[in-house]
C-alpha cells in the first residue's frame, strides 16, 4: 500500500479529540499528506409549534458554526498541524464526513471512537456509519476517557 495523500481527519469538539489529533499528528508526520480537521455542525431544529422547548436565539447555528471553526483552528496550533486546512459544514454527521472525503480526494478518514460494548457498537456509531459508506481507508482511533483511563 502507497503513501496517504489525503487525509480528513472528523473531530467532535470535546476534550478527547485531542487523542485522535495525537493519533493523526503522528501519522501526519510520517507521510507527505494534505490534512483537513473537519467538523460537522448538526442543524438545529427549532420547531416551536408545541412550545416545550424555549426558542434559541436566531444565529444559534452561526455561533456553532463560530464555535467549532474556533475550536479547529486552536487544535491545528496546539499541534502544529500549521498545514492543515480547516472546515465546518453544516448537516448530517455521516453525509458531510463521506461528502467532503470524496470533494478533497480522500484516501484516510481519521475519526474518534468510544467502542463502549456490544457489537453494533463496537466502532460508535458516526465511525460505523462512516466505515460503510466509504470507498477509502478509515482509522478509527479509540477514546480512552478520564473514567477509563
Amino acid at each position: 500500500m502507497g503513501s496517504y495523500q489525503n487525509i480528513l481527519l472528523a473531530l467532535d469538539l470535546s476534550d478527547e479529540a485531542d487523542q485522535v489529533l495525537v493519533r493523526s499528528g503522528q501519522l501526519f508526520s510520517q507521510e507527505a499528506a494534505r490534512l483537513t480537521l473537519l467538523h460537522v455542525v448538526e442543524p438545529v431544529v427549532t420547531e416551536n409549534s408545541y412550545d416545550l422547548i424555549t426558542t434559541l436565539p436566531a444565529d444559534f447555528e452561526e455561533s456553532l458554526y463560530k464555535q467549532a471553526e474556533s475550536f479547529l483552528q486552536q487544535k491545528r496550533d496546539d499541534f502544529h498541524l500549521n498545514n492543515a486546512s480547516v472546515r465546518v459544514e453544516i448537516g448530517s454527521v455521516k453525509s458531510e464526513i463521506l461528502r467532503v472525503a470524496e470533494q478533497i480526494k480522500a484516501d484516510l478518514i481519521l475519526v474518534g471512537t468510544h467502542g463502549r460494548h456490544g457489537v453494533g457498537l463496537l466502532l460508535g456509531s458516526t465511525a460505523n456509519s462512516v466505515l460503510h459508506g466509504t470507498p477509502c481507508d478509515i482509522l478509527a482511533v479509540r477514546i480512552h476517557s478520564a473514567e477509563s483511563a
